[in-house]
This record gives structure tokens, C-alpha cells and sequence, in this order.
């Protein structure tokens, strides 16, 4: 009987995932960040045209599909250049999707669309434990996004990773609620998106162990949370947070845990009292209010809203990353306990976001646990 070869005995050795994140605040040792290579504006939609202000809407549908202005591009290159430095100085490694041309056309035989950047990976991959899922974003210019992470997908499952895709949407007119308004100050909250198919973006939950917490929004409706409650199984709870933003997209400038018992609220989205009753035996930090910006041109430009103060990266259960801009919310971290990293990235919120919407922890040094009885 002849000797298994190498070959087969290195393919009988267990793989041992280089993907492995449980929550918010293990210590990072592995993230992907985003690129601003050939990012395009969003094409014209009503999905994207609802969690903008009517005159923002109005000047975004006239660029739809434009190529960024380079200014714009350049800025922000710059300021994610020292983001990416400062990453690899504390010890991060630090993974690029591909550079890929956004402003090509693309469809399905429903409809047709140009790209919009892959600047923010939390939003379209969610990692929970050793599995990276590719989530069902409701943005057609969307629908091909995880393709420039493809080369790093790939390498991860042949290293161990689990890869997994949720079901590819559709994205037809019945999605999306005709003549959509967003509801006013007292009205009864409407979303655009129907239940026709689970749609969700990753951006919109945030872990803690065994429980994730998520916001129901414009783009992820209570399909797309069920799909992810089946998928994930009895092993995990998953709790909705009640945000009373007129247009809410993204739990990360709403509610992020930051730490074992701590969790940091906005405070204009936020009823304390309406929080899920698990989180009563934790600490509820309020987010300071954002300090000014006084760059008119980023306050037009801004595809977030005011509140990117609290989207913020933790590097372990103490040391935070935090925009250079936002002196209170500095300063308030420091009262609490952590070791705020000022950095600047303020010009990023043109494409997306901040610390956290622009990254996405492949790799936290720690285990499966419950902060929660």
C-alpha cells in the first residue's frame, strides 16, 4: 500500500480560519478597508433619493453616475492613506478589495444601473464568527459590489473561512413602496422597502457575542432580518433597536456597543426606554452632540447625517479610533474609560461613512461569548 503523499496528508490537516470576529471590541488584528479607486455617484433611485435631504436628493439625481469630483477624491485619499498607516502602526494588518470601474453599466432584465464605490465593506459583508456572509442590499448600484472583494473572499475559504451568500434580490418595483414620502415628525414610522424578498446591509447590525442588534431601515426590512435570524440559527439572539429617525440607514451612528457592558446611543434617535430590557444591565453612554463642520462644501456633500461623531473603530476593549474633528466626543470617551486615537477622515463621508462604515473586522483575537444573562 503506498504512503499518503504530502499533498494528502496537508489536505487531511484541519483548516484553521483566518476569519474570526465575534463583536465589536476583541482585539483587532486583521481589517479590510475600503477603496476610493473609480467611485461613481449612486444612479438615480428612489431607494437612495429617500435618506437624503429633498434639495441633497434633487442635486444627487442631476450627478447620478458622474464620477466623483478628483478634489473630493483626493482629499479623502488622504486622509485614508493616515487611517491606513495608523492601522498598520498599531500592529493591524490591513486587506484591500480590487480597484474596479464603478461607472460601467450593468442589469438584470428588470432594470439597469452604474455602480457607486466600494468605500464601505461593513456594509455589503457581515462576519460573524468564522463566516463572512454577502448581505442583499437594496441599492441597485449595489448589486455587484462584493466583486472587488472577490480576490480576498476566495482566499479566505481556501484558508478555512466560511463564505456564505444570502439570496441575490431582485429589485423590482415591487421592493420599493410607489410614492414613497418620509414621514414627518409624528407621523407613524413607513419604510420604503416592502416585504417582497429579504433585503438587508450589514451596516445596520452591530455584535455582542451571541446577541446582534439591528435597526430596521431603509435598506433592510423584517425579511432580511428573519433570513438572518434562520440562517444564524439558535445559537444567537438578534434584538431590534427602535431608532426614531425619519430616514434611518445604519445602526453605527445610532447604537454601538463598545466594550463589554458599555454601549454608546445617539441621542436624538434613542429612546433610553425603549431599549430591548437585555441591555438594562448595561451602561448606556449618550453620544455628545457633534461638533460643527464648517466646510460648507462637506456639509452638502455628506451622504451621512450629522452623527458620524459615533462611528468609531475599536482597536480592543479600550483603545478607540475616533474622528480628529470631534473634540467632545473625545473627550467624552476619555471620561468613560477608553483611550480615544484621534484620526482624520471626515472627508470619507462623501462616499459612505466613517472609521467603521470603511472597515470590516475579518480577524478579533477572542472567543464566543454571552454579555448577557
Amino acid at each position: 500500500m503506498a504512503a499518503p503523499s504530502a499533498a494528502t496528508e496537508k489536505a487531511a490537516e484541519p483548516l484553521v480560519s483566518p476569519v474570526s470576529s465575534h463583536n465589536e471590541w476583541d482585539p483587532l488584528e486583521e481589517v479590510i478597508v475600503g477603496r476610493l479607486d473609480g467611485a461613481t455617484i449612486p444612479s438615480k433611485h428612489p431607494v437612495v433619493a429617500c435618506n437624503l435631504p429633498p434639495w441633497a436628493a434633487r442635486l444627487q439625481g442631476l450627478a447620478a453616475s458622474c464620477r466623483y469630483p478628483r478634489k473630493m477624491v483626493e482629499e479623502a485619499q488622504r486622509e485614508l492613506d493616515q487611517f491606513i498607516a495608523l492601522l498598520r502602526s498599531l500592529g493591524i494588518t490591513v486587506r484591500r478589495p480590487d480597484a474596479v470601474d464603478h461607472g460601467q453599466r450593468f442589469g438584470t432584465p428588470d432594470w439597469s444601473s452604474h455602480g457607486f464605490c466600494n468605500t464601505c465593506p461593513r456594509d455589503s459583508m457581515l462576519v460573524i464568527g468564522d463566516e463572512i456572509i454577502e448581505t442583499p442590499m437594496a441599492w441597485p448600484c449595489r448589486y455587484f459590489e462584493t466583486h472587488s472583494y472577490r480576490t480576498l473572499l476566495k482566499d479566505y475559504f481556501r484558508r478555512g473561512a466560511r463564505w456564505t451568500a444570502a439570496p441575490r434580490p431582485q429589485l423590482t418595483d415591487a421592493l420599493f413602496e410607489a410614492d414613497f414620502t418620509v414621514p414627518a415628525d409624528g407621523e407613524p414610522m413607513r419604510y420604503i422597502l416592502t416585504e417582497f424578498e429579504p433585503v438587508f446591509d450589514a451596516a445596520d447590525f452591530v455584535r455582542a457575542g451571541r446577541d446582534l442588534f439591528v435597526t430596521r431601515s431603509n435598506v433592510t426590512n423584517e425579511m432580511g432580518i428573519s433570513w438572518l435570524r434562520r440562517h444564524l440559527g439558535p445559537g444567537y439572539r438578534i434584538h431590534e433597536i427602535e431608532s426614531r429617525c425619519r430616514a434611518p440607514m445604519h445602526i453605527d451612528t445610532t447604537f454601538i456597543p463598545l466594550s463589554p457592558g458599555k454601549a454608546l446611543i445617539n441621542p436624538e434617535y434613542i429612546d433610553v426606554d425603549r431599549l430591548p430590557d437585555i441591555l438594562k444591565s448595561w451602561d448606556i453612554l449618550v453620544a455628545p452632540e457633534p461638533n460643527p463642520i464648517d466646510e460648507r462644501v462637506l456639509r452638502i456633500t455628506s451622504m451621512c447625517g450629522k452623527w458620524l461623531n459615533m462611528n468609531v473603530l475599536m482597536v480592543d476593549e479600550k483603545r478607540v479610533i475616533v474622528e480628529r474633528h470631534h473634540t467632545d466626543m473625545l473627550r467624552a470617551l476619555e471620561r468613560w474609560g477608553f483611550e480615544p486615537i484621534p484620526c482624520d477622515l471626515m472627508h470619507y463621508a462623501p462616499f459612505g461613512g466613517s472609521f467603521h462604515c470603511a472597515t470590516l473586522d475579518i480577524r478579533r483575537r477572542g472567543t464566543l461569548e454571552s454579555y448577557f444573562p
